[in-house]
């Protein structure tokens, strides 16, 4: 297959994926939930919804025309999957297909309905694409990886894959950054950055900072609209038993009723607390995030990702900001 073979197979999915009906999509939800409760039918629905953002014919030509993707011999690329929002290694497995080289994937228990899916659509559309795609119990003999985790877990994935070239992901948080100039509807727009998947993403944002005297409960009303999650009963659980520590510990906190807002210099927030930060000046802030850079996948406010489009990156948004394409492409 030439690289405009597989572009063209691409942007066929993501018409595929646009063009789905009602009853498609409820029979693949209902599967996917019954292996994973996070995954109800809006979060998978705004998860296909991204990827057809990503998979728009434009974009990916924009995206690609800087690279050389035409490996004489194609390399055998390891991608371990996470599977804590629907999809999330999609990217991925994108990026080893486009550089026509070949997929051999870990998959997570917890969303292997919605990639083989996924899988079982490519090779629908481009059927060449079968010989690329090796889905796996273990990856042994594999000429590079791409492996997503926890901190704990990256070290385990540093010392076993450290002989071939690999990238390895470890625990990240996005952030939100107020001056108190925002409007109504951009402090909406921050509700779905923060509560979009149930904030399990890494770009959803796990804390925000504000200008020092910023009444933060004038925000509260503008999350109305997502007062829906607490009816969940995983993100219920994660809720109440939060809630417990902070009275327990007389940790002073703010709570929406949906949302526990705690003030900590800590980054990465558990399910249903957001972390809260107030700062002095631009100056003093930058200073701060900084010092915490490697920890951090995005950030929304004015000067950085609007407000409402953390969710909606663009295929060369890469994840930990490192260049997987440029990665794929280096390898021959």
């Amino acid at each position: 297959m030439t690289l405009s073979d597989r572009l063209y197979a691409f942007t066929q999915l993501g018409e595929k994926i646009k063009n789905l009906n009602l009853d498609e999509l409820t029979i693949l939800t209902q599967s996917a939930k019954a292996r994973n409760g996070w995954f109800t039918h809006e979060n998978i629905a705004r998860s296909l919804q991204g990827i057809t953002h990503l998979l728009r014919d434009e974009k990916l030509k924009e995206w690609v025309s800087v690279y050389r993707l035409e490996p004489e011999v194609p390399k055998i690329v390891g991608i371990i999957m996470a599977g804590n929002i629907p999809m999330v290694g999609f990217h991925d497995l994108l990026c080893v297909l486009l550089s026509g080289n070949i997929a051999a994937i870990k998959m997570s228990s917890q969303d292997e309905v919605l990639i083989l899916q996924m899988i079982d659509w490519i090779i629908e559309i481009e059927p060449r694409f079968k010989k690329n795609i090796d889905v796996r119990e273990k990856l042994d003999r594999v000429d590079a990886v791409i492996a997503t985790g926890s901190d704990n877990t990256a070290r385990y994935f540093e010392y076993y894959f450290r002989k071939q070239p690999h990238i390895i992901r470890k625990n990240r948080a996005s952030i939100a950054i107020l001056d108190g100039t925002e409007t109504g509807k951009e402090l909406k727009a921050l509700g779905e950055d923060i509560f979009t998947y149930f904030g399990l993403g890494c770009r959803n944002m796990a804390k925000v900072f504000t200008p020092r005297g910023f009444d933060l409960t004038s925000v509260f009303p503008h999350f109305d609209d997502f007062k829906e999650v607490i009816n969940h009963h995983k993100y219920r659980n994660n809720y109440d038993y939060y809630k417990a520590i902070l009275l327990v510990n007389k940790t002073p906190h703010l709570d929406t009723g949906c949302l526990l807002i705690n003030t900590t210099t800590d980054l990465v927030s558990p399910t249903g607390i957001l972390y809260h930060q107030e700062y002095e000046s631009k100056k003093q802030l930058l200073s701060v995030l900084k010092l915490q850079e490697d920890k951090i996948q995005c950030i929304v406010g004015h000067d950085y990702i609007p407000f409402g489009q953390a969710q909606s990156p663009d295929p060369w948004d890469y994840a930990d900001g490192v260049d997987v394409m440029g990665f794929l492409e280096n390898l021959t």
